[in-house]
């Protein structure tokens, strides 16, 4: 694919520069040279482009490259599932230029061999990977793993992402060693006491259908400890796929205080809600955390308008549907978002006026390379032309028989969503494009 020169008559949204009008991109080398106001169109500069040099984004958005810091890629493992290779394709489908990979793998993502694997693989994908390692070896919670050797390798954040550091002891060692190396730790935040063998949300429609319940104070107590552990270690924490309303007033009053924790939420977790399981039993609602109340979505929404939510993230996690076709309670957790996650975040978010275009991609671009500390999510001069373009208005119906994912177990098939993202662009070059 030959290399961009320029982007014109688009609608740039940047929240990192605070721009939000129609500019021109120009691109040198696969880096952004300069952004300045439309001047392009009609030009002789342009005439004389070729073709394939340039993007008319008139009647679009431009804004950085999406970035996910929350994606299960099944490789090395469970290949049938996902790769490496099929969930950067599907990454680049949704609008995203760089994904982050959980360590969940069979073998777990906690040694340099691991990673170096990862980032191999990664150099064959159409958009940019990183490694996130375990926090203990074999996600087990009962030893550290070699933390230093890790970072050097390429990790970019700690997780024992599917399972919580159940030690509180463990977890504090681990604050003292991610500090040393300035990496957040990302928490699976849950108290398997008292989630048990819940399979859903505890409340009347658990009850009504006869499935065991996981109690939003196993999330809350866990975040409780987490912060009280950050601010004694002065640790950096990241918690994962928030999901209840009480959770979202810790992590709110933490901040307060000056605790160092960041958060994200799922597009899942603000659009869809426990009840839901009542009509056919869908496995495609099962997910950890479950799916929670309306009042926990309310509480999410409420956190990511004042910005104690700061990121969204997809927590893309393929099944096959063999694992998935059966009983509720049998099945595993998790559904597909690369795809969707865009999309989900506009019908929910922006049409309904609780967030505004800067803060949706505030949220799903500069704050997760904020976090991760990332040369990524801004358009200013120097930084890599990994860029986004998004048709705020597009209908589209989810099918997932035309995703790029090797799995299509998502709960949104046959939703009508608004807005898509139909041109992805990482380092100057088109990986993903709906236009011809």
């Amino acid at each position: 694919m030959s290399q961009l020169k320029v982007i014109t008559g688009g609608k740039v949204i940047d929240p990192a520069s605070k721009l939000d009008k129609v500019a021109d991109i120009y691109i040198e080398y696969g880096t952004i040279k300069r952004v300045e106001t439309n001047k392009m169109l009609g030009s002789k500069e342009l005439k004389e482009m070729a073709p394939e040099e340039y993007f008319d984004a008139r009647g679009y958005l431009v804004t950085p490259g999406l970035i996910d810091m929350h994606v299960h890629l099944r490789e090395p493992g469970h290949e049938k599932d996902e790769t490496i290779i099929s969930g950067s394709e599907s990454a680049a489908a949704g609008g995203f230029t760089t994904i982050c990979c959980m360590p969940n793998t069979i073998p777990a993502i906690d040694n340099q061999e691991t990673i170096e694997f990862v980032l191999r693989q990664a150099k064959l994908a159409p958009i940019k990977v990183y490694p996130i390692a375990a926090i203990t070896k074999g996600r087990m919670g009962n030893e550290l793993a070699e933390i230093g050797e890790l970072v050097a390798a390429g990790a970019v954040a700690l997780s024992d992402d599917g399972s919580p550091v159940n030690s509180a002891e463990m977890m504090r060692k681990a604050f003292d060693y991610a500090r040393m190396f300035k990496i957040p730790i990302i928490e699976h935040a849950e108290d398997l006491s008292l989630s048990g063998d819940g399979v859903m949300n505890e409340g009347f429609t658990s009850t009504k259908l006869g499935l065991k319940g996981i109690p939003s104070v196993s999330e809350d107590t866990a975040v409780a400890r987490d912060l009280l552990l950050a601010q004694y270690t002065q640790g950096r924490i990241h918690f994962a796929h928030v999901s209840t309303e009480g959770s979202v007033e810790l992590i709110r009053q933490a901040k307060k205080f000056k605790v160092d924790v960041s958060a994200e939420a799922t597009p899942h977790h603000i659009s869809l809600y426990d009840e839901m399981i009542a009509e056919d039993f869908n496995t495609n609602l099962k997910m950890a955390p479950p799916l929670r109340s309306k009042s926990d979505i309310r509480g999410l929404i409420k956190g990511l308008i004042d910005g104690t939510i700061d990121c969204i993230a997809s927590d893309h996690a393929p099944h096959s549907h063999e694992a998935k076709d059966v009983e509720f309670d049998l099945a595993p957790n998790g559904i597909i978002g690369l795809e969707t996650s865009l999309g989900v975040a506009i019908t929910y978010l922006v049409k309904k006026r609780h967030l505004s275009w800067m803060q949706l991609i505030r949220a799903m671009s500069a704050r997760p390379a904020e976090i991760l500390s990332l040369k990524a999510g801004c358009l200013k001069k120097g930084y890599p032309a990994d860029i986004t373009i998004i048709d705020p208005d597009r209908k589209w119906i989810v099918d997932p028989s035309r995703f790029r994912s090797k799995s299509s177990n998502t709960p949104y098939a046959g939703f009508t969503l608004t807005g898509k993202s139909i041109c992805t662009i990482v380092d100057g070059r088109i990986v993903y494009s709906e236009i011809e």
